[in-house]
């Protein structure tokens, strides 16, 4: 994987934070439906970008792009519902939802722009 690809680095250090989220939600809160739906998704946008870094075409680029994007709308989802329900505090949440929302703002752009080339 390339280092210098700062949409995967920005996926993979909110697949981190994620994942230790996740721990805590489990120890902590007990919660263990939603929280893994959350590490489910949250994970799953930077491993489809690495993906996409693999692809052989354009066109399965765009594809697995688009795959991470909707990770990562589903991930922002999962936040937000775990912090309507007091599994997450609010200063957490809005740091990991400032971090969801870069990352798919990045990732449409891309999208966008794959796309229109197509």
């Amino acid at each position: 994987m390339k280092k210098d690809n700062i949409t995967y680095e920005k996926a993979y250090a909110f697949a981190v934070r994620v994942v230790k989220a996740y721990q805590f939600l489990k120890s902590e809160k007990k919660e263990y439906i939603i929280s893994k739906q959350f590490v489910r998704s949250g994970t799953s946008i930077g491993a489809n970008i690495a993906e996409a870094n693999g692809a052989v075409s354009r066109k399965e680029f765009s594809q697995k792009i688009g795959i991470a994007y909707k990770e990562c709308l589903e991930t922002k989802y999962w936040l937000s519902l775990m912090k309507d329900t007091d599994y997450l505090e609010e200063k957490i949440y809005e740091s990991l939802i400032k971090d969801a929302e870069e990352i798919s703002k990045i990732l449409f752009a891309i999208l966008k722009k794959t796309r229109i080339e197509n």
